[in-house]
């Protein structure tokens, strides 16, 4: 049919997101029949939109708004209008085979935000009306178009929450449907939408509004829609027919849509152009949209508006019997060739649909979802998970299995190992092992991974090591002893202890004296080369890594140890992401008939693939970027530190050690923090919480430490040197011709050598560079690409907090401590400049608090 039609998919194994295509018609004044849907079905489409009522029921409705003007004489009287009940006249939409297939469309004709009581009252009869019959047909979505009018409009805000009303009502009639409220993107210059001709005869204000010229706001639409939602509550059952427009905005509008729950990308015929061999096409930004979209796990559906095919009507009886009679000559060859070439249209029901065509070759055009995506990264998106606690609670295998499926995170620790056993050996630092192999310990070694990454490291280096593997998981303890059997062959000492009470390895055993002799002998421990730990949760701190490594510190050598990771820092940025407020809402919300629902789950920090979202803290401005840092722990603490901790145990701190908690003595205030952050929003939005991530240096090679001194040497001993030369070069001008001739040879020459050496500088350069983990959107292909053992962490506000254009959203939070426990407190507010030196608090959410559902120690 065209050039996109007959285009075989490449790849018959690789699986990509499927594209359900619907066809809407608003000229569609009844239902289609069987055979009708048929043709729509042969036409390419998946779905079909249906009107629940006729013309017949929107005569009867506004002859029933006449007689009451009639009557009345006016408009306005408190007394409303009844709408009777549906008829058989009133619809053609009836209970059927293929009912549930259909998606209802709601009147478009009537005007929920009109400002004429009576009208607006009419029109919300007539929805309920119709929302009540389609759930009673077993339609399970109506879409309700959107409000003419924004509530930014002068004038408008009150038909914004008149309509708002009206849907709230509506959810509330069948808890069995979704109602979908088709909304533009924005509203496109010139291609607004009317107001309907019922509206406008009864409410002549509503005309002179509705043509009164404004400047375009691209973010007025989006306003409408955060009214209408957050007036029902966040219902889940309340979603978006997002309509695309011809001339797509900038990327802010574009990612705010993308975080709200988008049913439906609506096309019409100005959304696309045509080209060069005259059949629809789309832009590549439109294209790349839709395939964005298409990587949610719930990928919305498109649906083309007014695009054909033109339905025919059904066959009479009488002429059904004519065409059985008439089926069974077939046509010559001759004859078949003269009717195509008499009919070429290409948007007749016997062919597909150009449109729709159009989109099932873009379907196949589109990356196939990588093994990654198929397996793990999509199934979790946006999905909120409880934080672990390693410390209190015993992790089963399957979740060990997780973590270990992870390999980038396992190469990066392999790759600090074994840069850790370089710079050990070619610095001749003492071990603390008697027969001089390097000690490493791995803390929390769960199923062993990071056991066989140090083995693999020590047989890279050909450095000699004696591993350690401390586990305190009973269950994981057993699994590591055959590991050591079956795969590590004896070579790692399994023991099972909380690291935090571990004294270290054992030098010489304890036990009774030689026989005749009444003594015992005390057991003799030794120190730890290298600390090894994944302790590391989604804010880095969150799984009570500072508490475990500052409690296993002790057996750390004092002078040459390591520890892997040595730091990491916890990073910020405010986010929209309204899906998410609706699944803690829903989590929330007690049981209709008392109790049940999670009272702390707006106080509980989420473990989730944050996806569906919106960063709202602008990019690029001086001094506030988008992420920033709250805090950052280092190992191992300073010998200070250590010494303050042992002093608050044993109460030597005079006054009596307080700690900064009530009930408290201090002894892991040293672990508490506090930021203060400031984000610029540049355009208006609303703020549902904060999410977390984390970087960590697993460890940084002594080349690269040094590295800065270094040159800050060489450069001065080059400038002396240039120096130098400079002033034996100015006697020598003559001689200068002769050596510019060798210089060259010499220079070809040399060409050769430093290509060679070009890899060993590039290769010594990648030896140096820090060897880090990050979880940064932005840094994450740079540092580690495809790594997908921690999602981000989301902190929820128990509020949405709205906000206006140009304002400075001012973050604030804690790590707490007791001694006994650890959690979060976090809060935002909203403030806007009046002056360039005077700023105005416009709103705050209330504090938040983790302490219900603190770590335990």
């Amino acid at each position: 049919m065209s050039d996109f039609g007959d285009q075989e998919s490449i790849g018959y194994d690789d699986v990509r997101p499927t594209f359900y295509i619907g066809q809407h018609d608003s000229g569609r004044l009844d239902t289609l029949t069987d055979l009708q849907y048929g043709q729509v079905l042969n036409a390419g489409f998946s779905y079909v939109t249906t009107p629940i009522t006729n013309r017949h029921f929107r005569e009867r409705v506004t002859q029933l708004a006449f007689d009451f003007v009639n009557v009345t004489g006016s408009m306005l009287i408190g007394t409303d209008p009844i709408v009777q009940p549906l008829t058989t006249d009133d619809t053609t939409l009836f209970p059927g085979s293929f009912t549930s297939g259909l998606v209802a469309w709601s009147s478009p004709w009537i005007d929920l935000c009109s400002h004429n009581l009576i009208i607006s009252s009419i029109s919300r009869q007539v929805l309920n009306l119709e929302v009540s019959y389609a759930s009673f047909c077993g339609i399970r979505t109506i879409i309700v178009p959107g409000p003419i009018q924004d509530s930014v409009r002068a004038g408008s805000g009150h038909g914004i929450a008149q309509y708002a009303r009206a849907i709230q009502e509506a959810l509330s009639i069948s808890t069995r449907v979704n109602i979908v409220i088709e909304v533009p993107m924005y509203r496109e210059l010139g291609l607004e939408k009317k107001a309907s001709s019922w509206s406008l005869f009864f409410d002549m204000n509503r005309g002179k509004m509705a043509a009164a010229k404004h400047e375009i706001d691209p973010f007025s639409s989006w306003d409408s829609w955060h009214i209408i939602r957050s007036v029902c509550g966040y219902n889940s059952r309340l979603l978006v027919a997002l309509e695309i427009p011809h001339n797509l905005p900038d990327s802010d509008l574009q990612a705010r849509w993308f975080s709200e729950p988008i049913q439906y990308l609506t096309f019409g015929p100005q959304t696309f152009q045509t080209n060069k061999a005259g059949y629809p096409s789309l832009t590549p930004a439109h294209q790349d949209l839709i395939l964005t979209y298409m990587r949610l796990k719930n990928t919305p559906y498109i649906l083309l508006c007014d695009v054909g095919p033109e339905v025919k009507p059904d066959p009479d009886s009488t002429q059904l019997a004519s065409d059985t009679s008439s089926a069974l000559d077939f046509p010559t060859p001759e004859e078949a060739a003269s009717q195509l070439t008499s009919d070429n249209s290409l948007d007749k029901v016997q062919g597909l649909n150009v449109h729709s065509a159009y989109l099932r070759h873009l379907e196949r055009s589109q990356d196939p979802l990588s093994d990654l995506e198929l397996a793990t990264l999509t199934n979790y998106q946006d999905w909120l998970q409880s934080p672990l606690q390693p410390l209190s609670d015993n992790l089963e295998s399957t979740t060990y299995e997780v973590f270990e499926a992870d390999p980038v995170k396992y190469f990066q620790y392999e790759k600090a190992i074994a840069a850790a056993l370089r710079d050990w050996a070619a610095q001749g630092k003492p071990t603390s092992s008697p027969g001089g192999e390097v000690v490493i310990v791995v803390a929390g070694s769960g199923r062993g991974p990071l056991v066989t990454r140090a083995l693999r490291a020590s047989e890279s280096t050909g450095v000699p090591v004696r591993v350690w593997a401390l586990e305190k998981n009973p269950n994981a303890y057993v699994y590591l002893l055959r590991q050591n059997q079956v795969e590590w062959g004896g070579r790692v000492t399994v023991i099972k202890a909380d690291m935090r009470a571990w004294k270290g390895p054992v030098l010489v055993p304890g036990g009774t004296g030689p026989s005749g002799k009444n003594k015992n002998i005390k057991p003799q421990y030794g120190k730890v080369d290298i600390l090894v730990s994944e302790l590391l949760g989604s804010f880095g701190d969150n799984e009570l890594s500072p508490e475990c490594l500052d409690g296993i510190q002790h057996v750390l050598a004092p002078t040459y140890g390591i520890s892997i990771p040595a730091s990491y820092t916890a990073h910020v940025t405010p986010i929209a992401t309204p899906r998410l407020h609706a699944d803690i809402r829903q989590r929330a919300a007690p049981a209709p008939g008392g109790g049940g629902g999670d009272p702390s789950a707006f106080e509980t920090p989420w473990v989730v693939r944050l996806f569906a979202i919106d960063f709202l803290a602008a990019r690029g401005v001086p001094d506030h970027p988008r992420f920033q840092t709250t805090w950052e722990f280092a190992h191992p603490i300073s010998t200070a530190s250590m010494a303050a901790i042992e002093a608050r145990r044993s109460g030597g701190v005079a006054g009596g050690g307080g700690g900064s908690m009530a009930r408290s003595v201090g002894l892991n205030d040293h672990n508490a923090r506090h930021c203060h952050l400031t984000f610029v929003c540049r355009t208006r939005g609303v703020v549902h919480g904060i999410a977390g991530y984390f970087e960590a240096v697993l460890y940084t090679p002594e080349g690269k430490r040094n590295s800065g001194e270094d040159e800050k040497e060489e450069s001065e001993e080059e400038k002396t040197e240039n120096e130098g030369e400079k002033t034996e070069s100015e006697g020598e001008t003559e001689e200068g011709e002769e050596e510019k001739e060798e210089s060259v040879e010499e220079k070809t020459e040399n060409e050769g050598e430093k290509t060679d050496s070009e890899g060993e500088t590039e290769e010594g350069e990648e030896e140096n560079e820090k060897i880090e983990l990050s979880t940064l959107p932005d840094m994450m292909d740079r540092k580690n690409k495809d790594m997908m053992s921690w999602f981000p962490i989301f902190f929820p506000l128990k509020e949405p907090l709205y906000f206006a254009d140009d304002t400075e959203l001012e973050v604030s939070m804690w790590r707490q401590t007791d001694d006994t426990r650890v959690w979060y407190e976090w809060m935002i507010e909203a403030f806007t400049w009046i002056s360039p030196s005077l700023k105005i608090k416009i709103g705050a959410s209330k504090l938040c608090s983790s302490r219900n559902v603190a770590c335990t120690l």
